[in-house]
């Protein structure tokens, strides 16, 4: 068995890394520490990168097609991880599982549709919706005892007259993995609703051991003729940088119409390395890595909890049941939103993301990526530590 380490510190700047790079250029500072953007910080799995080396030996890079063991190994990966059966003629290919969701909305809605999300929760969701000209709808989820949860009541009243509802399986930015129940209560109202599901999965396979990562499109038959469920092996194998998603259809003239809408604008290739992170990822040997990578990632998880518990009894954090990525409760520091920012950035010199951008509900917290070293995950906390005893003085 390979032992990766997961403590290695890798200099990302000047690669145009958007994470590190792009600190400069939007914000005209080199003070910041940047755990912000949405990819981690550690070493790309080398059975994909040793993929793409090997592929490079070829001295020609021409139009590529799509491989059957690309379509194996995403059946055979969520059969046996996921427990869903699914058929290659169930699966295709996009570029992005943002690229995709905007994709649907231009294919099954159209100008002054209603579309519900669930917000707290990630921010081009809203942005695709109202770039295509829908009407937003916001069903709030609701925060208690450091994590969220539906109201059933407020999600049956918000969801009437919407033509499409964008779920978040697993959420981000609140980590939530949602229970059969739940994803069986949401799936029951959209049906009767006559509401098209949009489950953004992308997270899924960072799903920690005691929980357990349901596909909504699994739930039943019902639940899989109404929805259209994108996945990646991008955050899985931080592997972001690749453009390649796929999305999963069991409701055979959905999927004929998104697909021939996708091939009509021919937005539905890959290139020439595009089918390698899931060939190779989709593995024991990505399995393996994604194991050890979790449980690096839930020791970032207990050690931040933990930190601000003993030394910032005023910051709280909605506790992520998977992925790398961690809410943070600001509340009790009584601050407005421009000083919750102005003390991130200029106090404790961290660059993260301002929880308003995730519509409401994000007052006065802010998304911080552990997806990092300990060490510097152990820097972040030690400058916002100092920053909050200058405050309490």
């Amino acid at each position: 068995m390979t032992k990766y380490n997961f403590d290695e510190i890798i200099d990302r700047s000047h690669t145009n890394a958007l994470k590190i790079d792009a600190v400069k250029l939007r914000w005209h500072r080199e003070d910041l520490l940047p755990m912000w953007v949405a990819d981690m910080d550690f070493r790309t799995p080398p059975f994909i990168m040793d993929a793409l080396a090997e592929r490079c030996k070829h001295p020609v890079l021409g139009y590529t097609l799509r491989p059957d063991a690309w379509y194996e190994a995403i059946c055979k990966w969520l059969k046996l991880r996921h427990n869903w059966d699914v058929k290659r003629e169930n699966v295709g290919f996009v570029p992005g599982v943002v690229n995709g969701i905007g994709n649907v909305l231009k294919c099954f809605t159209k100008p002054g549709d209603k579309v519900m999300i669930q917000p707290p929760v990630y921010h081009p969701f809203r942005m695709l919706i109202k770039a295509n000209k829908c009407e937003l709808v916001n069903s709030q989820l609701e925060e208690k005892d450091e994590r969220l949860y539906i109201n059933f009541e407020k999600f049956e009243r918000d969801i009437k007259g919407c033509s499409a509802f964008i779920l978040c399986n697993p959420h981000n930015p609140g980590g939530r993995v949602w229970s059969k129940d739940e994803l069986q209560r949401m799936a029951d109202i959209c049906s009767k609703n006559n509401v098209l599901v949009i489950s953004d999965e992308i997270h899924c396979d960072l799903t920690y051991p005691e929980y357990k990562h349901i596909p909504f499109a699994s739930i039943s038959k019902e639940a899989a003729q109404n929805c259209i469920t994108f996945m990646a092996p991008s955050k899985t194998f931080n592997c972001a940088g690749l453009g390649s998603s796929q999305y999963i259809i069991t409701n055979d003239d959905i999927y004929k119409r998104f697909t021939e809408y996708l091939q009509q604008n021919e937005l539905n290739e890959g290139h020439i390395f595009a089918y390698l992170p899931v060939i190779k990822g989709f593995s024991d040997a990505g399995a393996e890595w994604i194991a050890q990578a979790l449980k690096y990632i839930k020791s970032n998880v207990e050690f931040t909890h933990n930190y601000l518990r003993e030394n910032m009894p005023l910051i709280d954090m909605i506790v992520p049941e998977a992925s790398y990525l961690i809410f943070m409760d600001f509340r009790k520091m009584r601050l407005s939103q421009k000083e919750l920012v102005s003390f991130i950035e200029d106090e404790a010199h961290l660059l993260l993301n301002d929880g308003t951008m995730f519509g409401p509900g994000g007052e006065g917290y802010m998304r911080i990526n552990i997806g990092t070293p300990k060490a510097i995950l152990e820097k972040g906390l030690n400058q916002l530590k100092e920053a909050y005893i200058k405050r309490s003085k």
